[in-house]
């Protein structure tokens, strides 16, 4: 087994009978180094393990007393919220489709009937551990990204929590518009995301205390291509990376940086480019003081009258503002997102501290 192999392993197995010959057999055909199991007599006790400890997989047997298969897995899947852990149910030779389905139903992964060829069991296990992995992988990538927009923004001090506010804010009217879970997963990861491109900026523009020069200006416009080539080869990410590219396009074509017009801005892009405009009129900024909502409404109103937005999403966020304008100033609490947490263990550490930077500058 080579060294980039062995970083990959143990993958750590919970394997959960109430049968000591099962849990022998499990722990003999995934053997050490590759597989490290944890055994578990009943439900009560993989529960235990499962809060206190971290696995790539769980090996489940659906009948056990006290506390079944499937009392674990409902427990797994909706109290903990461990969405992604893969759980193998293991079930009777004579378990009907019912049985199985109702597995599936609560969240298995996947399911192996007793007695089960040890070759099966290693390849279920395998292909369920590689996934887990994958996922972990994928995961701290994006966390990191996140974390990475956070400190897009900390370089400019005047903004604030503006991205936990759009991100917030940018989820609740896709919500009010009915956007399916994709999209809304899609729209909030692009709201994030969507001024990273301004770690690309240099600091005498992005930080420019007095109003950009044409030549600095088209500068400051080249973040929303920066931003999509920062994550453009992430596929899962294509959608945000259409927002980021996006969001200063208008509806007339008179925006940036494609010169898209009406229905060719993507339709993510439209929606949140609507909360990032009324972010921007209500909080204040060095160059305007915030402006209460009748005064955002009328902005955001004559902005579409103009051609500047599209005119039926405009409509509908003036319905969402007019109704529940208080919905759209999120508390603090509200706004937590992917990356905020690493961004904050970043800033206690002092590598991206504002005032450390200004301090040592002015020195």
């Amino acid at each position: 087994m080579t060294d980039a192999a062995l970083d990959n392993h143990p993958y750590r197995i919970l394997v959960v009978d109430d049968d000591p010959a099962q849990l022998r057999l499990a722990a003999a055909t995934l053997a050490q180094p590759k597989y490290r199991i944890t055994e578990a007599v009943d439900g009560q006790q993989a529960l235990a393990w499962l809060q206190g400890a971290d696995f790539d997989c769980v090996l489940l047997d659906r009948l056990m007393p006290v506390l079944d298969g499937y009392a674990v897995l409902r427990h797994v899947r909706q109290d903990m919220g461990e969405a992604l852990l893969p759980i193998i149910m293991v079930t009777a030779y004579g378990d009907s489709g019912d049985a199985i389905d109702e597995a599936l139903r609560l969240g298995a992964t996947d399911f192996i009937r007793k007695p089960y060829d040890p070759l099966e069991l290693a390849a279920r296990v395998d292909a369920a551990v590689a996934h887990k992995r994958l996922t972990d992988q994928l995961e701290d990538a994006e966390s990191i990204l996140f974390a990475q927009a956070r400190m897009a923004e900390a370089r400019d001090r005047h903004t604030g929590d503006h991205v936990a506010r759009v991100t917030y804010n940018a989820v609740l009217f896709g919500r009010f518009l009915g956007l399916p879970a994709n999209d809304l997963v899609a729209l909030r990861r692009g709201a994030v995301l969507h001024d990273i491109g301004k770690l690309g900026i240099p600091d005498a523009i992005l930080l420019k205390p007095g109003k950009l020069t044409p030549e600095e200006w088209a500068v400051m416009e080249t973040h929303t291509i920066i931003g999509e080539r920062l994550i453009s080869g992430m596929r899962r990410m294509h959608q945000a990376a259409e927002i980021i590219l996006s969001h200063h396009e208008r509806w007339d074509g008179n925006g940036y940086p494609n010169k898209l017009e009406g229905e060719a801005i993507p339709h993510l892009a439209r929606i949140f480019q609507l909360v990032d405009i009324h972010d921007a009129l209500t909080y204040e900024r060095p160059y305007k003081t915030e402006l209460p909502t009748e005064e955002v409404a009328r902005i955001l109103r004559q902005e579409a009258d103009q051609g500047w937005r599209d005119p039926d999403l405009t409509r509908a966020f003036l319905d969402l503002l007019s109704s529940r304008p208080e919905n759209l100033i999120p508390h603090r609490e509200q706004m937590e997102d992917l990356g905020l947490s690493i961004f904050r263990d970043i800033q206690r550490t002092g590598a991206l501290t504002w005032g450390q930077t200004m301090d040592s500058s002015s020195s």
